[in-house]
């Protein structure tokens, strides 16, 4: 279904933007892009630093999903809850910011300098002598913590920062009318940050060693320093334009609306998650959630374990993951300025939100398929490439990485978020502090519990390949399935089709009241 929003049709495809939104979509789209940039540089480095550790490798990284990640992220979606509470969205934002930044300046003049010193040698060599060959990568994330707790705060960063506080924003002040504008050019700048960002790691990693710079005795350990001060420094400038666009939708609230404001409702973890086991529409889009972080995290840890193989060098390592983050942002540029917005803008929610679980499934196959090979007699396959088996095995396996998160960071997250907008904005924090806060690191601390299981068993990552595939081809065929169903209820939330539509019926739609946000209630009742 086409809309008009009276523009030209070179507009309406390129920038459907009024010139009176400017003053609140320019600041959200920059610090959309300042955050998601951060996010990006912290993933190539995050990975570098633990994959090609001593004494470590793509084995640790499920253990630390499991046994820190998703704890951290328990924590911090109490804190947040906590915070919400008690504070406004606006010192909640600065508060939760506060928190990484300081931590990035402690890790980075602190724990990365001093990390042989504090690693805890002595108990690691014990749990080695006395734990299975399977345990290795446990051993690992306790032997090098500091390390693991740089990982921990890089993969919240994208949890706590980007989903939950700026999508949780955005949502507030934004009616579906003008997401469907405004977050597809959010993707495009955050895609566009991604080629800046990997970018940015591939020339941090080409750089020689400067003595004359008091820190570090390696190339790379210098670039962790650049690494991370870009991040902070650029945290900061994040801080600084969101005081800027609160005091600015502050402003236009004061003059729309009327001084006298409801009662805040205070919530609990538990109130949120006892929102999802009483609104299947929200255990669609935690299923969705979860199903996408679960299929991406199991094939990503193989991939990266070829990576290693191929990269074993941190600088070598750090520079291919920023050019396959540039080309994540190129790729995924394409997709929105070209193809998702309209998309969004014509088509239903459904056709749009099953795209990206359709190439997740698809690129997935592919890449099992040619690991399967590399173990058996991908020597004669790879000969008629003139190539070699690990070359092609991390070459498929990065086009899957490629190619689903670019349709993730177009397509999923819009979708997502704008599943969100319908909903009263108590039910909408609170499914977001449930789903997002804790669903998407469930999601990856489940992968990490199935890969840990098979390691256990099968010791290696090669061995429990084949298994590990057909676990994700059925995570993806449900996922399918939770999106239809999610589609047919979103088309009664926000009433896209109030005329002739099946699902309109008066007790379907009285399920959904307490959910819908005010105006939609309104239209529903009438």
């Amino acid at each position: 279904m086409s809309i008009n929003y009276n523009f030209s049709k070179i507009r309406t495809f390129i920038w459907p933007i009024h010139s009176s939104e400017l003053k609140k979509f320019i600041p959200m789209l920059l610090i959309f892009f300042l955050i998601a940039f951060n996010y990006n540089v912290l993933r190539a480095a995050k990975d570098t630093l633990i994959v090609t550790s001593p004494n470590s490798g793509a084995e640790a990284i499920p253990f630390i999903k499991l046994w820190t990640i998703l704890p951290t992220a328990l924590f911090f979606t109490y804190l947040f809850t906590k915070l919400s509470n008690n504070f406004s969205k606006e010192k909640v934002f600065f508060i939760m910011m506060g928190i990484f930044l300081i931590f990035f300046f402690i890790f980075t003049f602190f724990l990365y300098p001093n990390r042989e010193a504090l690693q805890p040698d002595r108990f690691a060599n014990f749990l080695q002598s006395v734990l299975p060959n399977g345990f290795k990568g446990f051993i690992s994330m306790i032997r090098n913590w500091t390390l693991t707790s740089f990982y921990v705060m890089s993969e919240i960063w994208g949890t706590a920062i980007l989903t939950v506080l700026f999508w949780g924003y955005a949502n507030e002040v934004t009616t579906v009318t003008e997401a469907k504008r405004f977050y597809t050019l959010f993707a495009v700048g955050a895609n566009i940050s991604g080629i800046c960002s990997g970018q940015t790691a591939i020339y941090l990693s080409s750089n020689m060693y400067i003595p004359s710079i008091p820190y570090g005795t390696t190339a790379w350990e210098q670039s962790v320093l650049y690494t991370n001060s870009t991040v902070i420094i650029l945290g900061i400038v994040v801080m600084v334009i969101f005081y800027y666009l609160s005091k600015t939708t502050k402003t236009e609230k004061s003059e729309s609306i009327s001084a006298s404001k409801p009662p805040k409702l205070k919530f609990s973890i538990k109130d949120s998650f006892s929102y999802l086991a009483k609104s299947k529409y929200l255990l669609c889009i935690a299923l969705i959630v979860l199903s996408y972080n679960l299929t991406t995290h199991i094939v990503e840890i193989l991939w990266k374990h070829q990576i290693k193989q191929l990269y074993p060098n941190p600088q070598q390592f750090n520079a291919y993951m920023g050019y396959v983050q540039k080309m994540i942002g190129i790729v995924a540029t394409c997709i929105a300025f070209f193809f998702s917005g309209n998309l969004l803008r014509k088509f239903s929610w459904t056709f749009t939100a099953l795209i990206t679980p359709i190439i997740v499934l698809v690129t997935g196959i592919f890449f099992f398929s040619f690991f399967t090979l590399k173990t058996n007699s991908a020597q004669t396959f790879a000969s008629f490439f003139n190539s070699t088996p690990i070359v092609l095995s991390v070459f498929f396996g990065a086009m899957q990485n490629i190619l689903s998160r670019a349709s993730k960071y177009t397509l999923f997250d819009s979708t997502k978020e704008i599943a969100y907008i319908p909903l009263d904005n108590e039910v909408k924090r609170r499914g977001k502090a449930a789903i997002d806060g804790v669903g998407s690191r469930l999601g990856k601390s489940s992968g990490s519990t199935v890969t840990q299981g098979f390691l256990l068993i099968f010791t290696t990552l090669s061995a429990s390949a084949p298994y590990i595939g057909i676990l994700f081809i059925s995570i993806s065929i449900i996922w399918l399935f939770a999106t239809v169903s999610l589609g047919k209820q979103f088309k009664i939330v926000n009433k896209e089709k109030p005329v002739k539509d099946p699902y309109l019926k008066k007790e379907a739609l009285q399920q959904y009241l307490p959910f819908m946000n005010k105006n939609n209630k309104e239209q529903a009742v009438k």
